[in-house]
């Protein structure tokens, strides 16, 4: 799912907003999530899941080209931790569920 597909959905399922009040309340919980990490907060959303930031440190890495040291310096990466009620609804009776072939 992309986020218009989102968009249109909670548009959708509420008949009291139009199209671009639906995007605009994507929108804000998106960047607010963003603002929560960018601070380093973390955003828990009971049963669905918990996100956070994780730390890289620095280090030393190696050019795949030369096979020279470069030095990598530290990141920050987000990092996603599913719910409990989210990981039972896709693993009904321990099979996972949805779409693939």
């Amino acid at each position: 799912m992309i986020k218009s597909e989102l968009v249109a959905r909670v548009a959708a399922r509420n008949p009291s907003l139009n199209h671009r009040e639906a995007e605009q309340i994507v929108a804000t919980i998106f960047d607010e999530i963003t603002t929560a990490l960018a601070r380093g907060d973390r955003v828990e959303l009971r049963g669905f899941g918990a996100f956070s930031v994780k730390r890289r440190p620095a280090r030393v890495g190696r050019n795949p080209r030369t096979g020279d040291a470069v030095a990598v310096s530290q990141k920050s990466v987000p990092y996603f931790k599913t719910g409990k009620e989210l990981r039972e609804r896709l693993n009904v009776d321990g099979k996972p569920s949805g779409g693939g072939t």
